[in-house]
């Protein structure tokens, strides 16, 4: 089966939705409503099972070269500097990290440029038995199936389930930022009391950093976000100061962290939900963007696999909604526990880790994540009716 297919939203789920589509012979419009693609984001690791999506959608050694290995969560320091694990030698780091707009930007080039809209914002959607209709600030189109991959705030979502609870406020807060720096710098992770430090190299010179802390509400900002973030970390230890001088501010964001309840079905019809727009979720367990690809190329497995829209999107929600539902909770859960540790728990977690020796606990840790990481996409056919690529 293959037909017109129309993606709201230009992020990293809907470009990669839009590139596992024309995998199978679909044509693709991607509607983005931003003008201009800027710097989204800062950075982010792609666990094992990412990584696999993307080598079934033909970006294996694209997406290598744009990323750099990392152990990062699997050397684990306190503020002192005092190492509760180390990185294992002699093995290969099992994430990859990535400057954000390098991963997107791999995308967008595995597409043709008539593909992307930009600036064109969708305004409603309506749909009945053979096609769905989709109306924007441009006109309005047909199609056979459109995806809502428009994000935490998807227009998609609300006009589905419009009684639906939005997004979930999780009680913290963190800040990203991107360094440029000479110094070769190893991934960490550092662990404080109600806050930690995450330390990625995403390419020769750069590394992207952040924090994260608790915090009463959202939305408070501060004129000198840099500066906030040296205060709640001074006399931290090295490389921590030295990367905080490396950040340009302009290469700082200040987020808080949101996740979404459970949507009973993240699909409608022929209208499907993709990414964050159905299950965003909190950063802890670093998934975001990998369950967003993984649902890209389930999805086009799907269409490959059904004589109709419906039986497909019915598919797609069987395999999607139960894993994402599933690693957003634990990603929740993940989160909540390590900001919100009391002294007597942070003292019992790094005693922990500083027991465990660091070859143990590189075996452990991916039997741990095992039904995270393991997880293998569906083959996408060979089709002869597979559009180029970009």
């Amino acid at each position: 089966m293959t037909g017109h297919a129309i993606v709201i939203g230009g992020g990293i789920g809907g470009l990669a939705a839009a590139v596992a589509l024309r995998h199978i012979g679909w044509q693709v419009d991607v509607l983005e409503r931003v003008p201009a693609f800027g710097e989204v984001g800062a950075g982010l690791s792609q666990s094992p099972n990412a990584m696999r999506a993307l080598a079934e959608l033909g970006l294996a050694e694209q997406a290598e070269a744009a990323s750099m290995p990392t152990w990062a969560t699997h050397a684990m320091r306190l503020p002192s500097g005092r190492h509760l694990m180390h990185a294992p030698t002699g093995q290969n780091p099992p994430l990859r990290a990535f400057r954000r707009a390098a991963l997107h930007r791999l995308l967008r080039q595995a597409l043709p440029e008539d593909v992307v809209h930009a600036g064109v914002e969708v305004t409603g959607l309506a749909q009945d038995s053979e096609k769905v209709t989709v109306t924007h600030t441009a006109g309005r189109q047909d199609a056979d199936l459109a995806v809502g991959a428009d994000g935490i705030h998807s227009l998609t979502r609300r006009l589905l389930w419009p009684h639906a609870p939005g997004p979930r406020f999780l009680g913290y807060t963190a800040w990203l930022g991107l360094a440029d720096t000479s110094v070769p710098v190893n991934g960490s992770m550092t662990l404080g009391r109600g806050c930690y430090f995450l330390i990625h190299p995403v390419a020769p010179g750069q590394v992207y950093w952040a924090l994260g802390t608790t915090a009463d509400q959202p939305g408070v900002r501060f004129d000198d976000e840099l500066e906030q973030v040296r205060r709640r970390v001074a006399g931290w230890h090295d490389p921590i100061p030295a990367l905080l001088e490396a950040t340009p501010t302009e290469q700082v964001r200040h987020l808080d962290i949101h996740d979404l309840p459970d949507l009973p079905a993240y699909t409608s019809g022929r209208i499907a939900l993709l990414g964050d727009a159905a299950h965003a979720m909190s950063p802890d367990r670093g998934q975001g963007a990998g369950q967003s690809i993984e649902d890209a190329v389930v999805l086009a497995a799907a269409l490959a696999d059904n004589a109709s829209v419906p039986a497909a999107l019915d598919a797609y929600d069987a395999q999607r909604r139960p894993r994402t539902q599933a690693t957003a909770r634990n990603a929740r859960q993940a989160g909540l526990q390590a900001i919100n540790a009391g002294p007597i728990t942070h003292a019992l977690t790094a005693l922990a880790l500083r027991l465990t020796p660091s070859t143990l606990w590189a075996r452990l840790a991916p039997r741990t994540l095992g039904p995270l990481w393991d997880w293998t996409p569906p083959t996408l056919p060979a089709t002869p009716d597979a559009l180029p690529p970009g």
